[in-house]
């Protein structure tokens, strides 16, 4: 891997970790049409993912302080209910994580045409959305497990996991003030897991890759991603997801015939 590809593919996830536009589905784009196996070098993908975490951890610091200090308190208050809810949200995922995750990667199968449709399943999911009632009720204990669905079903490569989670959030009601900073924090974790499992598989410290590009990486991807985490908070507020479903709509129809050519 170059250092242009590296600088690409990072500022790729960066963005795209936090815009409703399929990251996973985006990496294997690049790769397609870099001729890059970012899965063989599993390191770099292990950094870059690391990148995007930091940065949501640094968006969010004060966020994050408030709902430890308050969790591990005495006495009732409103952050324990809503970590216990964060961490409701988590098990689909770390279901399909833990027993599902070969199944999901035969049903890919590298096929980019696979890509194309998913990513005009979250087209349809933000348009939906969009076009929805605005939503008035906070999220409760059932809305985090119906998020947290959606976040299991996002494992698939074209179906953005933002755009997932924030779009079934508003589907179901819930206030889009809300959505954006419970959508993000519930990532942390189960990202955290991941990387935690592949680096205990070993397969990453068999990865051949130079320090140069998993720098370069890395930087653009927690640049990026300061980014587009800020710009996807605004943007979820105001509610204005419709942009990303007419690019996941242009760009998947796109994949989609380039795939069957």
């Amino acid at each position: 891997m170059t250092w242009i590809e590296a600088l690409i593919l990072g500022i790729v996830q960066g963005l795209t970790e936090f815009l409703p536009v399929s990251s996973s589905g985006h990496l294997e784009l690049g790769k397609a049409l870099f001729g890059v196996d970012t899965e063989g070098s599993l390191i770099f993908t292990v950094v870059v993912h690391g990148a995007t975490v930091l940065s949501t951890i640094i968006v969010f610091r004060k966020d994050i302080g408030k709902l430890f200090y308050g969790f591990f308190s005495r006495g009732q208050n409103e952050e324990k209910p809503y970590v216990l809810k964060l961490l409701l949200s988590m098990i689909p995922v770390a279901v399909v994580a833990l027993f599902f995750k070969e199944d999901v990667e035969k049903l890919f199968g590298g096929n980019i045409v696979f890509v194309g449709c998913m990513l005009l399943v979250t087209a349809f999911l933000l348009a939906f959305s969009y076009f929805k009632k605005k939503g008035t009720r906070s999220i409760g204990w059932l809305d985090s497990f119906i998020i947290g669905i959606a976040q299991a079903v996002a494992v698939i490569p074209g179906i953005s996991r933002s755009g997932a989670t924030i779009a079934t959030g508003m589907i179901i009601g819930n206030k889009t003030e809300d959505l954006a900073k419970f959508s993000f924090l519930m990532v942390i974790i189960p990202v955290l897991g991941e990387l935690f499992l592949d680096i205990l598989g070993g397969d990453v410290f068999t990865a051949s890759i130079d320090f140069l590009p998993l720098l370069i990486g890395f930087i653009a991807a927690f640049v990026s991603g300061l980014f587009a985490c800020k710009v996807m908070i605004a943007l979820v507020k105001k509610g204005k997801l419709i942009w990303f479903a007419i690019y996941c709509v242009i760009i998947g129809l796109l994949v989609i015939v380039l795939g069957l050519i």
